[in-house]
């Protein structure tokens, strides 16, 4: 039988007593065995380079090209979905080249940079007790949501890039979505460790290191640790710069033949112009090729129907623009076709909005919307020809829309309406 004790008024035996000692004994050794575990890794990964000034320098670059990314970006955002009440201007012709471009490149610089950042943190994983309060937790909490939203939004954005298309969600709204995550978790963070920030932003001067960011023990001397640290700015920078010299000669021509990483090279594909989507891919080969195609324009009181011959009586306007797409690249061509302004005359329709439809069946932007100042521009055109050939079908026979500082997936391919909207 066993013996029982009063605690408090409770009954206990000792063989609970027992367990209860027992039970403790086994919890403090795994949280002894643990705090050992997490210190040791700790010191194991806690190389010279990975140190606050580091982690400094880097996020202020990872700052810099995130912050270039979310503007450009919102820009095209907007481009692609206009709010009724922002003004949109068609000029410069060359903005959205600019701004998509740098977008891109921005984003792709990121990669190395934020796998930088990410190694030089990668020792404040191993701290004990990884949390100490409610405080604590609410930090790590935020570290973790920029970190995961951060790897998703690059590696979203490189698979855009590369048209790899293996998600089962909409690229645009998600990772729209996750660009406003990731800058409130950027604005979060930078709040949390503005003390940190300030400390460590400027270079320190050679002999005031502070205990905070001096070497553990058993690390290499304060110069050994200066070459280390520098010798890793200098990996990420030089990866960050061969990734954008090998890329941007997708839109700037002059390194075009050393852009070994671009999905896109300038002057290559029909009529040395590159292509997203095939006519095949869009399912137009025949409807676009038959007699039997017209353009049909549509306003608020008559309506047409113009064949291609009836396009190529009328009077033609040559233009230099250039065919920029959200992947980052973008050339300058040569179009010559009817202005829009001209064709919605035929309808006695001016300073309007309009949508414009494809024949394609297949792929988004089959419809898309023009704005009044668009369609008012006198570079905006219903192109028959690139160059001095007609379209290639490819490129949108037998007629497509060119306009300035628009996305290329709004310079709709295959044309075969026009109708007013107010």
């Amino acid at each position: 039988m066993d013996c029982e004790i009063l605690v408090s008024g409770v009954p206990l035996t000792v063989k609970s007593v027992f367990a209860v000692i027992m039970h403790q004994s086994v919890t403090d050794r795994l949280s002894a065995r643990a705090e050992a575990f997490v210190r040791t890794s700790g010191m194991r990964v806690n190389t010279p380079g990975r140190r606050t000034r580091t982690t400094v320098v880097l996020g202020r670059v990872l700052g810099i090209l995130m912050l270039v990314c979310f503007s450009t970006g919102l820009y095209s955002h907007v481009l692609q979905n206009p709010p009724e009440w922002f003004p949109l201007s068609p000029q410069p012709a060359q903005l959205y080249r600019f701004t998509q471009g740098t977008h891109v490149l921005a984003g792709l610089a990121l990669v190395p940079v934020l796998l930088g950042k990410l190694w030089s943190v990668f020792p404040r994983l191993f701290v004990w007790p990884p949390v100490t309060g409610v405080l604590s937790f609410l930090e790590r909490l935020a570290v973790a949501v920029l970190v995961s939203t951060a790897l998703l939004e690059v590696a979203l954005g490189v698979m855009n890039i590369a048209q790899w298309y293996i998600f089962p969600f909409s690229f645009r709204r998600v990772h729209f979505a996750l660009a406003w995550i990731l800058i409130g978790s950027i604005a979060l963070h930078v709040a949390i460790k503005l003390p940190a920030i300030v400390s460590f932003w400027r270079r320190p001067s050679v002999d005031s290191h502070t205990t905070t960011d001096a070497p553990a023990s058993g690390d290499t001397s304060s110069h050994a640790e200066a070459v280390s640290r520098r010798g890793a700015l200098i990996a990420v920078g030089t990866a960050a710069g061969l990734i954008v010299a090998t890329t941007a000669g997708q839109t700037f021509a002059p390194l075009r033949s050393i852009a070994f990483l671009a999905p896109r090279r300038p002057y290559t594909g029909p009529q040395s112009l590159p292509v997203n989507r095939t006519a095949a891919e869009a399912g137009v080969l025949d409807s676009a090729r038959s007699p039997s195609w017209r353009l049909t324009i549509t306003g608020a009181t008559k309506s047409i129907e113009l064949s291609r011959e009836d396009l190529l009586s009328m009077n033609q306007t040559t233009v230099e623009l250039p065919i920029a797409c959200v992947e980052g690249w973008s050339q300058q061509a040569t179009w010559r076709g009817v202005r829009l302004k001209d064709l919605l005359e035929l309808v006695d329709e001016r300073n309007v909005d309009v949508r414009l439809e494809s024949l394609q069946v297949r792929g988004a932007f089959a419809t898309t919307t023009m704005q009044a100042a668009y369609v008012a521009d006198p570079t905006t055109l219903a192109a028959l020809f690139l160059g001095d050939e007609p379209l290639d079908i490819d490129h949108g026979y037998p007629l497509r829309v060119i306009a300035p500082g628009r996305p290329g997936v709004l310079q709709t391919k295959w044309l075969s309406r026009i109708e007013v909207i107010r």
